[in-house]
């Protein structure tokens, strides 16, 4: 999509006439009743901006900057439309005559933007059709809390949303009742994985390998990482024995690296507070954390800070009931015997040159 001078001259004439209202709006006592009318005219419907929105993006004592995962992804979509365009995001500014900060500031989910500043880009950027109607979608909403992901009959190949915020973590901790995580999956454990589904067509699981295996490589950014696993889930077989005995031998390998931690629930621990089903705490350096969870066809990114705290709570009952790393290297080891032995197997390959992230 690109324009005319005529058409670029109207969109930044109705980009100024929008920004002065803005600045009127934000000079005026704020209405919050349902009696307010449209202060401008737009080609698309705007959220409302709740008043405790204002509040929290507007105070100066919050130690991090207040940026949604909706927000992050326009961004980080917006960002890669201008890589893809061969331009700088200064030279973006030059051609818009923006200056730099405002670029930056929407590559990286603060605001700042509104839609026909977006048009702007997607036109000098040349953003094809699908990606631009994405970014579109996906502007609205920006400032909203949490976001759920329908997918349809299966999870995508590539979770975007997913890949983005992993990129930009801190720190993980996961929690797994009934299977082994995935960032932590061998490639013959994930392939039987995915074989044992009833959405995933075949055609797709060497596709779902590579992209399970860059999600495991985003973990070599130094993220800390602690996975609380199910005892039930190391005794489920997936594979064969020499696949079961691998996955257990790369647990193994895993928990003694540095930056990971994998500790094991017991099954004689009963009843606990993680029943309910699996999920991943992410910590950034700075947004608020968040928590990840994903269904046979659909993801939600939980953001409201009481929701995010109940599941916080939920970590800290698990490690009062799990054991320590020494103890749960001992579990997976016994386990692996054990299977080795029925199996009548002498020898388990570790697949180190395939590991997901090394020892730091």
């Amino acid at each position: 999509m690109s324009f005319t001078n005529e058409q670029r001259s109207e969109l930044l004439s109705q980009r100024r006439e929008n920004q002065l209202n803005e600045m009127a709006l934000d000079k005026a006592p704020t209405d919050h009743g349902e009696t307010t009318q449209p202060f401008r005219r737009m080609s698309a419907q705007m959220p409302r901006i709740s008043p405790s929105f204002r509040t929290r993006t507007r105070n100066p004592d919050m130690p991090l900057r207040y940026s949604t995962v909706r927000g992050r992804a326009f961004g980080e979509g917006m960002r890669a439309a201008i890589a893809r365009s061969g331009m700088t995001g200064r030279e973006l500014a030059d051609v818009l005559g923006w200056q730099e900060a405002k670029v930056s500031d929407m590559v990286n989910g603060k605001g700042g933007v509104i839609l026909q500043d977006v048009l702007l880009v997607l036109g000098a950027c040349r953003v094809p059709e699908p990606e631009r109607e994405r970014l579109l979608d996906l502007f609205p909403g920006r400032e909203l809390d949490g976001w759920w992901q329908p997918h349809g009959k299966c999870m995508p190949i590539r979770p975007l949303t997913a890949r983005t915020q992993l990129a930009a973590a801190e720190s993980l901790v996961s929690w797994h009742p009934h299977a082994i995580p995935d960032l932590l999956q061998t490639t013959d454990h994930a392939r039987a994985w995915l074989a044992a589904s009833a959405t995933v067509p075949a055609t797709e699981v060497d596709e779902r390998l590579r992209t399970l295996h860059e999600l495991q490589e985003l973990l070599r950014n130094g993220v800390d990482c602690t996975f609380y696993i199910h005892e039930f889930a190391l005794a489920l077989q997936v594979g064969g024995h020499e696949v079961h005995a691998t996955q257990l031998c790369r647990l193994m390998l895993t928990a003694s690296w540095k930056r990971v931690k994998v500790l094991i629930v017991p099954a004689a621990a009963g009843v606990h507070a993680g029943i309910a089903g699996p999920f991943t705490q992410l910590k950034f350096p700075k947004y608020q954390p968040l928590i990840w969870t994903t269904t046979e066809n659909s993801s939600l990114f939980v953001e409201e800070k009481s929701a995010v705290e109940g599941y916080e709570s939920i970590l800290q009952a698990l490690s009062k009931i799990s054991l320590d790393q020494e103890e749960s290297t001992a579990c997976l080891s016994r386990l692996c015997v054990r299977i080795q032995e029925a199996s009548g197997a002498e020898h388990v390959n570790d697949e180190g040159e395939d590991e997901p992230f090394p020892p730091i």
